[in-house]
């Protein structure tokens, strides 16, 4: 039996996440305030619910995570990021931005798949992640091709240690070149390693891996202790010749 927590309520040890049946899943209820889920991502906690069901927090053991160092870039990516930048510096078709369209990233990210509905992402989640947006605790990186938003990607900062919680594309490619994009920064400020929360096929072929919780938690309570980032601009991970 998991606990069941109030506004007020501490949220359990993550040892005490359940190891069966929902391997992962620590408590349920409380609420999404920007308060409530900076103390969850500052103890390794994440939220992760359907429409419909209440609120449950998770910390996974396994954790998945990318280490910025071995996020993998494919010959295909290499020669899209080259385009992209080269456009930015040129015809202007292209454009990378951090920040600029915070809300819009997380509806899209939203917004039902070609192979499948949307995700869990609830109107209560985006108020909450927009309310951390607007403290400077969220980012977004986006892809922008003729003025409009075709691909973006979004998560949570504190100190040096970055959360992924999503991303999207409209183009081929589009979300690959927004955390392209906001791991060459992450990297460039002294961050090593990405929260990816839980494993799949997509988020391997990108250069993450499990590690155990209490790896997560070890480098976790250090890296949050880190000052907090504050000037968000977009690198170009390659330059473009010409």
């Amino acid at each position: 039996m998991i606990p069941w927590l109030g506004t007020h309520t501490p949220f359990p040890d993550v040892s005490e996440a359940l190891t069966t049946e929902a391997p992962g899943l620590l408590a349920a209820g409380a609420d999404l305030s920007p308060e409530r889920l900076l103390m969850a991502y500052r103890n390794g906690i994440f939220p992760w619910f359907s429409e419909g069901q209440p609120i449950l927090w998770w910390s996974t053991d396994p954790r998945m995570v990318l280490m910025t160092a071995d996020f993998k870039v494919s010959d295909s990516l290499k020669k899209t990021l080259k385009k992209v930048e080269k456009s930015s510096r040129t015809d202007g078709r292209w454009q990378v931005r951090f920040d600029s369209a915070f809300e819009q990233v997380m509806r899209a990210c939203a917004a039902p798949r070609r192979d499948g509905p949307g995700t869990w992402i609830s109107e209560d989640i985006v108020k909450g992640y927009t309310g951390l947006h607007e403290l400077g605790f969220a980012h977004s990186s986006e892809v922008w091709l003729d003025g409009e938003l075709v691909g973006g990607a979004y998560g949570v900062s504190i100190g040096q240690m970055f959360y992924g919680e999503s991303m999207f594309a409209r183009v081929t490619d589009a979300s690959k070149v927004a955390l392209a994009y906001l791991v060459h920064f992450l990297k460039l400020q002294g961050v090593q390693m990405i929260d990816c929360q839980q494993e799949t096929g997509h988020l391997a072929s990108l250069g993450a891996a499990p590690i155990p919780r209490s790896a997560f938690l070890a480098h976790l309570r250090q890296a949050i202790a880190k000052p907090r980032i504050r000037n968000w601009q977009p690198v170009p991970p390659f330059v473009a010749a010409g």
